[in-house]
């Protein structure tokens, strides 16, 4: 029998994004006493605001700016996993951001893929949230990655996601995966199979939310 479970909801915050219901298969993540199955892939506050997925990964394409980290936490309500670079960001810089976000109030950090396994070992001398490493190859030396100080793989390879975390389960029966689900429900489904214990979600942007409403808009008889 399928647990019920009550909703409430506010008149206006009914409009707003969901995670597709497959994603509540995961097993989860707990971390510091809450347990993470969804992360929304996002920057932008208002998507973070009007979501329900468990955590923020807040990942983005540009040096890490404590300034972005600071507003990004303080408008979610929602645990945040906080990018603070390793592939053009490098050396002592990424080590500073960790720490600075976790006096923030990051939930955990997230570092690229391509970040040395020195630089992984820094970051686990200097803060106690975890270290999220981005993995997006199946030629990746897992065994590398977590004896330098990885707690959680974010694993974003395209097509091969769920291939390479069935590697990874292989040789890491309990070791926590957090990885792309894909386009469709069945990706997300064959991705939590192979052994991912979180699902990171790409929300729609403002932009494509817009441009449905503004044709709802345009299509009403009367607008005044």
């Amino acid at each position: 029998m399928k647990e019920f479970v009550p909703e409430i909801q506010g008149n206006l915050r009914k409009h707003m994004i969901r995670v597709p219901e497959v994603i509540y298969k995961v097993s989860g993540i707990k971390i510091f006493g809450k347990r993470i199955k969804s992360l929304v892939f996002s920057t932008d506050v208002a998507i973070i605001k009007n979501c329900n997925a468990d955590a923020v990964i807040a990942v983005y394409p540009f040096t890490p700016q404590p300034i972005i980290t600071h507003a990004i936490i303080t408008a979610s309500d929602v645990p945040v996993f906080s990018g603070v670079g390793g592939g053009t960001t490098t050396g002592k810089r990424v080590i500073n951001l960790a720490m600075d976000a976790e006096f923030q109030g990051a939930m955990g950090v997230v570092v690229n893929a391509p970040t040395s396994n020195e630089i992984i070992r820094g970051l686990r001398d200097r803060i106690d949230i975890p270290i999220v490493v981005t993995v997006v190859s199946e030629k990746t030396d897992f065994e590398a990655r977590v004896n330098a100080g990885a707690t959680i793989l974010n694993v974003s390879g395209a097509s091969k996601t769920a291939e390479i975390v069935r590697l990874i389960r292989q040789q890491y029966p309990e070791l926590p995966i957090m990885a792309t689900g894909g386009p469709t429900e069945a990706d997300i489904l064959r991705t939590i199979e192979a052994g991912a214990n979180a699902i990171t979600f790409t929300p729609p942007s403002t932009g494509e939310i817009f441009r449905d409403i503004m044709i709802k808009y345009r299509n009403q008889d009367d607008i005044f």
